[in-house]
């Protein structure tokens, strides 16, 4: 973009912004700067990147040209955080200010930033005094839904694993007794708060400490995330209650910081929307936390984020960085019937990406501050895929981290079919191990003139039933009507209970529409216009 160019879309933002004092001034080039990789990064990034063929001299690591940030800082009134990744950095200054910065040689965009957090926890919570019978069985199921239990009987735990969790504060996680295990053994690396600028994270909100607690805490031997083993990067990077300013740049600051100490997986509750964006804006590559996401990685991590809890809400959609294409999205079910949980958001992104890519339970139990307690929200399914991403990757280490996200899709309880509620379904434990078949057929479809009818085959045509945990095993049949780009039209999970599921019209199909259907492990897709 031409100079004059960034200037007139400079002076009209600040017009529309007249009380935005806070822009993003991204410089063209890092001339004259040094960089040793071996020196900066924690050997287990060296090792990661050389494990997953990924250049350890990468101009994107390297530092910002001290000079450029001494011109700008002599002309704002102040400084927020600057990044490698986006070879920028956050300034507070008046409009006539940043006129000047924006003609500097070296700029080569300003744009204005805007404020206001959100944590993709629901409100809901219920502090448990005792582990009755009704939570004790939403604590095991949580995993078992996941089959933890898979994963146990092979030994793995995340052993080896090192995890990243990004969040608003992890109080009381220090003494905690979800997490004694993880003090005994020393398996907190480093902690880090980015609002307060010091290494002390148990402050704040007890949400991280739920969080964590979902990737690997356990009580009373039981585990209530499966990642028992990992170790953790702590990072406080919001204050829930009163941070209005440098969320992002602390999302963008911490993921420069876990790539720095060798983080293999982020796993982030955390997440923004209609307060500074549009939904169309949600795609991927718009804002802050999105470009960060999306380089941390192109530099080997898993990024594994919660969808959001849009969807009862006006804005619906996913929050960002889940609409980034390389993040590994996570919508929540309701745990008694794994269908969608009403609050959790809808994809698709904001051009029409996949999104959610995976779900897990909605609602669990985790610890909080120093008890435990009953709590609701994406939040708590992302951490729980977190966990199951570790073990995932303990039990192969020589994939990379996308082929780890290809198979997470692969494994869930739904693949190949999803929607825009569920994403593939829930990750299942027992794909990553040699015992798979061929999806046995549980229905059929029916033709008869212009009628399309699908019906459940003869032994899969029989009543609910008990699942071993208590609850409710809900037979769900799931369809979709998509066109030929790929949207879907339409997406519906009905309760398989009558042996004829589903009564269609060739005639309501336009030219290229795919009808597909998934029941009990078996998904099947009719081109309806090759009917007529």
């Amino acid at each position: 973009m031409k100079k004059s160019t960034s200037l007139f879309v400079f002076l009209l933002l600040s017009f529309f912004v007249k009380a935005q004092n806070k822009y993003w001034v991204s410089f063209k080039d890092k001339a004259d700067v040094t960089f040793n990789p071996r020196e900066y990064f924690d050997e287990r990034t060296i090792n990661q990147r050389i494990a997953q063929n990924i250049p350890l001299y990468d101009s994107l690591d390297f530092p910002i040209n001290d000079s450029y940030l001494l011109k700008v800082k002599s002309i704002v009134d102040s400084f927020s955080r600057s990044s490698r990744w986006l070879n920028g950095v956050a300034v507070f200054a008046g409009p006539a200010k940043m006129e000047i910065v924006s003609t500097l040689p070296f700029v080569k965009e300003v744009s204005p930033m805007s404020t206001a957090a959100y944590c993709t926890s629901n409100k809901e919570e219920r502090p448990l005094e005792k582990l009755d019978e009704k939570s004790l069985t939403l604590l095991k199921y949580q995993t078992e839904r996941l089959q933890g239990s898979t994963f146990t009987h092979q030994g793995i735990d995340g052993k080896g694993i090192r995890i990243a969790v990004f969040d608003v504060g992890f109080r009381g996680a220090d003494k905690h007794p979800a997490f004694s295990h993880l003090r005994k053994e020393n398996r907190i690396i480093s902690t880090y708060d980015f609002v307060k600028g010091n290494s002390n994270v148990y402050k704040g909100h007890w949400h991280g400490t739920a969080t964590l607690s979902c990737i690997g805490g356990k009580i009373d031997s039981i585990n209530i995330g499966l990642a028992t083993g990992a170790e953790f990067l702590l990072a406080r990077t919001e204050n829930l209650f009163s941070e209005r300013y440098s969320e992002e740049e602390n999302w963008l600051a911490a993921a420069e910081w876990a790539d720095k100490q060798g983080a293999n997986i982020i796993s982030s509750s955390l997440g923004y929307t209609h307060t500074r964006y549009f939904t169309f804006q949600m795609d991927g590559k718009t804002s802050l936390v999105a470009k960060a996401a999306t380089i941390a990685a192109s530099k080997g991590i898993l990024v594994v984020n919660s969808a959001g809890n849009e969807g009862m809400n006006s804005w619906q959609f996913l929050v960002t960085p889940a609409d980034a294409d390389s993040v590994l999205t996570v919508g929540g079910t309701e745990p008694e019937n794994d269908c969608h949980i009403n609050f959790s958001s809808f994809g698709p992104t904001g051009n029409g990406g996949l999104k959610p890519n995976v779900s897990a339970c909605g609602r669990v139990v985790a610890a909080v501050s120093n008890k435990l307690a009953i709590v609701s929200g994406t939040s708590f399914a992302a951490p729980m895929i977190a966990g199951f991403a570790a073990c995932a990757w303990q039990s192969n280490r020589k994939l990379t981290n996308m082929k780890l996200f290809d198979d997470i899709e692969k494994s869930s309880h739904l693949y190949p079919y999803y929607d825009y509620a569920h994403g593939f379904g829930i990750p299942q434990a027992s794909w990553f191990f040699p015992t798979k078949h061929e999806a046995e057929a549980t229905f059929d479809f029916v033709i008869i003139n212009t009628d399309i009818k699908v019906f459940l085959r003869e032994e899969y045509s029989y009543p609910e039933t008990e699942s071993v945990l208590g609850y409710k095993a809900r037979r769900n049949f799931y369809y979709k009507i998509e066109n030929a780009n790929g949207t879907i039209k339409k997406y519906a999970v009905l309760l398989a209970e009558n042996k004829e599921m589903l009564h269609l019209f060739t005639d309501d199909f336009l030219p290229g529409e795919i009808l597909t259907v998934h029941f009990e492990g078996y998904t099947k897709s009719l081109d309806v216009h090759d009917l007529k």
